[in-house]
């Protein structure tokens, strides 16, 4: 079940918000996860027994962590938080990289063990990564070790962010989950913040989707550039649009209950550095991977040598984070190359430059990367990337691209206008204009997040296509 659907948005989400709102206030947390595990249940139903081991697991190693801190037993603290990043990495591991490994060894070796062919779990690398965040800052002493098997199942497994993040770091809606205050205004804020994830999904994404799937559905041996370049471009939106869009609606859905999860996506593709886009790009993985990887191993408060190091073993895990195939590993190399390169030897090179150029050579080594990751065989990235610079003599244009240029321009201008804050300094423009009459404001502001809800509600009635990206990771 996705945010983006139908039965979602009209028969589940009214159903806990009605059970969630009218039963005493004291059942709101089971409420949450009992719904959470129903909506999990829906797509993998074996799996939510895998998802109550974990909570489990990492609910016992936080109160012995909590327990072992309390006698001041360091050691006993730091075994039961090293037992359960290893049971958590194991899981991990299991589920999502035991195929990987075994075909690269067959690749690597001659050998045919045979694959195990397991199902991934959705969402398996989200809530790895919340439990096992957890623990850790329960031995850090960054949080409190919670006792309540319910509230800490309803962390987990709270499904506006279940499947696709932000990842929530427990410390951060700790109180939350206690006392948490739900408002009228924090509602109709969610819901507005809802409406706008399912345009951004629904009509945007969806539909530069379909561009990107006719152009790679042509084969790169046969693309001109400009159609290649075409093609990069749809994905490059594509993929923001899909997941922005989905961690706006989770962000929504959140408020509707109470919770204020942190943003995840701030304008990246207005970025003048790579090393900027990713700290615009993901931000909750960005902020996990910095904190519980690269600053333990010594951050940039360290040698040179061991700083590259660093950088380099973030970006590896980065890339293997993402999936279980090559390019994504060659895809976190890619990046962990590029940032070492600002970094040490050009960064104060590029911030001399004028902000439009340096937009520019983020965005050329973006869409790039963004074609390493589109295709789980490097070969056919690979193949892609190489039309994209005429390597396969069929010209920079022919009647295809123009065709195609034609048909989606409009949209194409939408996406492009849409991934700046032009559209919010109008609207704050026109707020200013209207501060005298307010509820002129208030209501042109709902027509237009109910007038974008309502087209994309039209579109999904008819339409077939409309995937997830990130339902891989």
């Amino acid at each position: 079940m996705v945010f983006s659907s139908l039965l979602f948005m009209f028969r589940f989400l009214p159903a806990v918000l009605i059970l969630y709102y009218v039963l005493p206030k004291r059942f709101r947390n089971m409420i949450l996860f009992l719904f959470s595990l129903f909506f999990y249940a829906w797509g993998e139903p074996k799996y939510v027994f895998l998802m109550l081991l974990s909570i489990t697991v990492d609910y016992f190693a936080g109160l012995k962590i909590g327990s072992c801190k309390d006698r001041g037993n360091i050691s006993g603290a730091r075994k039961w938080m090293i037992l359960s990043v290893i049971y958590n990495l194991s899981v991990l591991g299991f589920f999502k990289y035991a195929d990987f490994l075994i075909g690269s060894v067959n690749g690597i070796l001659g050998t045919e063990i045979p694959l195990l062919h397991i199902p991934l779990p959705i969402g398996i690398s989200f809530f790895t990564f919340q439990t096992m965040s957890y623990t850790i800052d329960v031995y850090r002493g960054a949080t409190w070790p919670q006792k309540n098997w319910m509230r800490y199942g309803t962390y987990v497994s709270m499904f506006p962010q279940l499947i696709a993040g932000p990842i929530v770091q427990y410390k951060t809606i700790a109180e939350q989950l206690q006392g948490r205050k739900e408002t009228a205004d924090d509602f109709v804020n969610g819901i507005n913040r809802f409406m706008i994830g399912v345009g951004k999904k629904v009509l945007l994404a969806n539909n530069i989707g379909a561009l990107w799937d006719t152009i790679s559905g042509m084969g790169a041996a046969n693309l001109p550039v400009a159609t290649a370049w075409i093609g990069a471009l749809a994905y490059t939106f594509q993929i923001y649009y899909d997941f922005s869009g989905y961690s706006d609606m989770a962000i929504g859905l959140g408020k509707m209950f109470g919770f204020h999860f942190l943003e995840n996506f701030r304008y990246p593709y207005i970025s003048k550095s790579i090393t900027e886009f990713w700290r615009r790009w993901h931000i909750s993985l960005g902020s996990w991977f910095r904190e519980y990887v690269y600053i333990p191993l010594g951050g940039n408060r360290c040698t040179l040598a061991k700083q590259i190091r660093n950088i380099g073993v973030v970006w590896m895990l980065t890339g293997i984070w993402h999936g279980a195939s090559w390019n994504f590993v060659i895809w976190g190399v890619y990046y962990g190359i590029l940032l070492i390169l600002e970094k040490f030897v050009f960064g104060k090179v590029l911030q001399k430059l004028p902000k439009v150029l340096q937009n520019l050579y983020t965005m050329f080594f973006v869409i790039l990367g963004w074609m390493l990751f589109a295709f789980d065989q490097l070969s056919a990235g690979g193949q892609y990337i190489r039309a994209m610079f005429g390597g396969f003599g069929q010209g920079f244009f022919d009647a295809t691209a123009i065709y195609l240029l034609y048909n989606h321009a409009v949209l194409l201008v939408v996406l492009i206008l849409g991934a700046t804050r032009i559209p919010a300094a109008l609207a704050e423009k026109l707020k200013e204009k209207l501060s005298r009459h307010s509820e002129i404001t208030v209501t042109l502001q709902e027509i237009f997040y109910v007038g974008i809800f309502l087209l994309a509600i039209a579109y999904l009635v008819d339409a077939s296509y409309n995937p997830f990206l990130y339902f891989r990771f």
